[in-house]
């Protein structure tokens, strides 16, 4: 499978499990999943025919690991702009998390801190590398130091998804530390 058809069919597989599952006919569950013979169908009946053998190529080396398979299910990770219960349990952060971002996005997130926008949870990184590439993806990024610590301690649930994401509502403004440059 070349690069290009792998993005191809991640991209299609983020849509249509993260975002709109009804566009192609599929129903997720409560806990997001859905039977993979089922997607397969689904995708062919609607012009984007897939194999397995590509779907678990994209699911084995997606490199943020956006996909979990169990027995013959499929779900994503997170992210998730349909309503899902992902099961997973609260856990503790570690002291502090990052989110990456570009500097339009600063002013909003001074006033009102990190919001989910249209996800359930607000993404956070577990090291500064990876925050930074997810900024880029908007622009140029800049990385923001969330203190998990203090709002553990102060009561905020933290969830850590299968690949390492972690997820919480919402991030005050008063739990973030900006870059002294912007």
């Amino acid at each position: 499978m070349d690069d290009r058809r792998r993005v191809k069919v991640s991209k299609y597989l983020s849509r249509h499990l993260r975002h709109q599952p009804e566009r192609i006919g599929l129903t997720l569950d409560e806990g997001g999943w859905v039977e993979i013979d089922t997607l397969i169908a689904a995708a062919a009946a609607h012009g984007f025919p897939f194999t397995r053998e590509e779907l678990d190529h994209v699911v084995a080396t997606n490199d943020k690991r956006r996909f979990a398979v169990e027995g013959t299910r499929i779900r994503a990770s997170q992210g998730h702009s349909v309503d899902v219960d992902l099961g997973l349990p609260p856990a503790v952060p570690p002291p502090y998390l990052y989110h990456g971002t570009v500097a339009p996005s600063l002013d909003g997130i001074r006033a009102e801190g990190l919001r989910p926008m249209n996800r359930h949870d607000v993404h956070l990184s577990p090291d500064r590398e990876t925050a930074t590439r997810v900024g880029a993806r908007r622009g140029r990024p800049v990385v923001l130091a969330v203190d998990a610590g203090a709002m553990h301690r102060d009561g905020h649930v933290f969830h850590v998804s299968a690949n390492g994401v972690w997820l919480t509502k919402s991030v005050p403004p008063r739990y973030l530390r900006f870059p002294e440059k912007h």
